[in-house]
């Protein structure tokens, strides 16, 4: 049996609250989150007194020139966002089914699956419920992991690094990442046979940024071959930029191979016939442990699932 005796129930938690804490938090002064909320500062100040109250810890530190959240107060803080963004969610979701609309589910990936397994299952979910609303954002895995804790995305296809908290996450891991070295079609390099790193060691190169799991990998694979790492560099991850570049230059880019070939079949670019042993880690799908799905969302974590198997030859359990 449900237990209704939650500590915000006794504690009359108000969702003005909620709203309270983080203003606070962006604004960092009250006055100016009352404004936003449309309140008096005195009536801001007393949501927040009471709140802390109940929770008996401060959760600001009051400075001449504002206020900064405590630990206490970044706790509570994280779990008001998660908590508005769900509610936000069950809006949009009621508003979807009542104008005849099955719901909305939001999509993170990072490049490569974007290219690769996104479409597909994507274009099977819009064909058995056309009016299910799609958003899908390609970004680094570190920035959609933030999203999804802030209940902005329902499932990523990313990778999951060891700084990362795992405890409320489940990761099911699809595939290695191959990089390649990819150059624009007609490139002299193209015609060589045996090429090897040695070849290329003077060659420009456009690198993904400093401090990045691949550039890191990258200026290894040099170092294990005995070679320097290569000096006439861009970085650069905008891959607009990086393709228009290489067709105007004799340059050489790092990209997934899954990118690189897609770039290959449209004639953008061409694959070096260069070994490349410096591989992403494994990304795979996550999703929250401690949060329900949508239908919509359990919809397209099916439809990812039937494709990764079409795709990536792994099958994965069934929700």
């Amino acid at each position: 049996m449900t237990n209704y005796t939650h500590w915000f129930i006794r504690a009359r938690l108000k969702t003005r609250q909620l709203l309270l804490l983080v203003a606070l938090a962006e604004e960092g002064n009250i006055h100016r989150a009352a404004q936003v909320l449309n309140m008096t500062q005195p009536a801001a100040s007393k949501l927040l007194k009471d709140l802390e109250d109940v929770l008996e810890v401060s959760l600001f530190d009051r400075l001449p020139r504002g206020m900064r959240p405590t630990w206490y107060g970044e706790t509570m803080i994280r779990h008001a966002r998660v908590a508005l963004a769900s509610l936000n969610q069950a809006h949009d979701e009621l508003t979807a089914l009542k104008a005849g609309r099955f719901g909305q589910v939001n999509i993170g990936a990072i490049t490569s699956p974007g290219l690769a397994l996104l479409p597909g299952a994507v274009a099977e979910v819009k064909r058995d419920q056309p009016t299910l609303r799609v958003s899908l954002e390609i970004e680094t895995s570190p920035v959609l992991l933030e999203r999804l804790e802030q209940g902005k995305l329902d499932i990523l296809v990313a990778r999951l690094f060891a700084e990362h908290d795992k405890s409320k996450l489940r990761y099911e891991a699809l595939t290695e990442e191959p990089v390649c070295a990819v150059v624009r079609p007609g490139h002299p390099l193209l015609g060589m046979t045996g090429l090897t790193l040695r070849d290329v060691v003077s060659a420009g190169w456009i690198v993904p940024p400093a401090g990045s799991v691949l550039r890191h990998r990258f200026e290894l694979m040099y170092q294990e071959e005995g070679l320097a790492p290569p000096l006439n560099v861009i970085e650069s991850a905008a891959l607009l930029f990086i393709t228009r570049m290489l067709q105007q230059s004799d340059m050489i880019a790092v990209l997934a191979t899954e990118v690189g070939r897609y770039y290959a079949a449209h004639g953008i670019a061409a694959v070096l016939p260069l070994a490349m042993p410096c591989h992403m880690d494994a990304f795979g799908i996550i999703t929250r442990t401690d949060r329900l799905l949508s239908p919509a969302a359990k919809i397209m974590l099916k439809a990812l699932k039937d494709e990764s198997l079409k795709v990536y030859g792994r099958r994965l359990d069934p929700d």
